[in-house]
């Protein structure tokens, strides 16, 4: 049987770019379409490493904007990326993917977490694609994945790479049991968190690296007319301070917390409006409070929202009174766009904020902590600016590309160990190749877990 890496005699280079047809010999890679060639003297390196990103649902949620953010900044010269997701119904970010050159195939046939038929189609998947590397995110794909990939022969089973975006405490006790039994089949793990990691029973943690994410900051150089432009559509006047969250409406998330600190606020005549960006399984639950509260137009419910981002930058505080937390995408893109945060003290989210500097930070379950820090910040407006200041400051520092580079290279010493797969150097010259043209799967599609 021919290795991967030799060349097909057979095949005939039909690249049209001259400088690839010079001095060019047939890539030998079995699942490389004709024409995807390389120069003479850099086979060797030919191999793109190929990476599947294996997710629950591709809605609106922390987990899933990173994916989205990271395929913007890859490696498309050492490292080829598709994405898979389960849920049929949440498939909101699909096109920002696919439009970023990123096939996607959707693994179910429907939303039940007890349908299990994805496990199956994500097998025929990996036997069709040859993946050299598996990367789940969350724990429901992650725990039953893994056994997916353990099922294939030896010589077609990837590596596989989970990353941890909460805490273990947080997770059903039958996914967490799941996840202690089939964690041991990772070749590596990443935890979005030193919170994350150490919430991992310890003998799980020896594998992981924690590799704080970040946001696409290149793209929030484009900002300038955001924050006006949100807060006229929320109707907020210049002598009012827009208090926001980006958080889906699910359990820890503490609406419960968040709507009646408006009341509060509101009740005791301060200058205040609410605004809250997210979706979730709690949605009719939040309404009902909403209107029992008579919040009205002074707290607005946008659902969800592909322009978060853009209408967090309205923001004059962003509030999140979470139960646990990893480390929220929200509040590293509140902190790169300038917005003071006050939150809870939960998960990485002290390691992003220090309180007193970029913000208020009060112990979870601390209802009359989290309204009183609000208070202290709207009606103090010098505080806010030194708080927005050090923020801008503090948000440089979370930079999606630094993490998506050092996640690229925990892939290539992941999978560093399977015979007869040959991998991109770390190192030196990139190589020149004629981007293929791969199939979008289709079929079927909350999130959270």
């Amino acid at each position: 049987m021919r290795r991967r890496s030799e060349p097909d005699p057979e095949l005939r280079c039909t690249a049209t770019d001259p400088s690839l047809r010079k001095g060019v010999r047939e890539c030998g890679r079995l699942d490389w379409p004709r024409g995807d060639c390389v120069r003479e003297g850099d086979v060797s390196r030919a191999a793109r490493a190929r990476v599947l990103c294996c997710i629950k649902c591709l809605g609106y949620g922390g987990a899933e904007r990173l994916l989205v953010s990271a395929a913007a900044v890859r490696d498309t010269d050492r490292f080829e990326y598709e994405a898979a997701y389960v849920l049929p119904s949440k498939t909101a970010l699909v096109p920002e993917l696919e439009a970023a050159g990123v096939p996607v195939h959707c693994l179910g046939s429907s939303d039940s977490n007890l349908d299990l038929r994805w496990m199956a189609a994500l097998r025929r998947l990996l036997l069709d694609r040859r993946f050299d590397v598996v990367h789940f995110h969350l724990p429901y794909t992650a725990a039953l994945g893994r056994l997916v990939v353990r099922s294939l022969p030896k010589a077609a089973r990837p590596v596989t790479v989970s990353t941890e975006h909460s805490l273990w405490s947080s997770y059903p006790w039958p996914l967490r049991a799941l996840s202690a039994l089939t964690v041991p089949i990772d070749a590596a793990g990443i935890a979005v968190s030193r919170a994350a990691r150490e919430a991992m029973p310890p003998r799980h943690r020896a594998k992981v690296e924690v590799v704080v994410h970040g946001v696409p900051l290149s793209s929030l150089d484009q900002r300038q007319g955001w924050r006006a432009a949100a807060r006229a559509e929320l109707g907020v006047g210049d002598d009012e301070v827009l208090i926001g969250t980006v958080a889906n409406l699910r359990p820890g998330k503490g609406y419960d917390v968040l709507l009646p600190a408006a009341r509060y606020l509101i009740d005791r005549g301060l200058p205040v409006r609410f605004a809250a960006v997210g979706v979730g399984p709690l949605k009719d639950e939040v309404a009902r409070l909403h209107r029992r509260l008579d919040l009205g137009d002074r707290f607005r419910l946008l659902g969800g929202r592909a322009d978060a981002t853009r209408i967090l930058a309205g923001f004059d505080v962003f509030a999140l009174p979470s139960e646990w937390e990893g480390l929220p995408v929200a509040v590293m893109e509140a902190l790169a766009l300038g917005v003071p945060v006050v939150a809870t003290a939960v998960g990485g989210i002290p390691g992003a904020v220090t309180h007193g500097t970029e913000g208020l930070l009060v112990p979870p379950g601390r209802e009359h902590d989290f309204r009183e820090a609000l208070a202290e910040i709207v009606v103090d407006a010098r505080t806010r600016a030194r708080m927005s200041a050090a923020a801008a400051t503090r948000g440089r520092a979370f930079d999606i590309a630094a993490a998506v580079r050092r996640s690229e290279e925990i892939y290539l010493q992941a999978a560093s160990g399977r015979s007869g797969v040959p991998l991109p150097s770390p190192r030196g010259p990139r190589i020149r190749r004629r981007e293929p043209t791969l199939p979008v799967g289709v079929g079927g599609a909350g999130a959270g877990l």
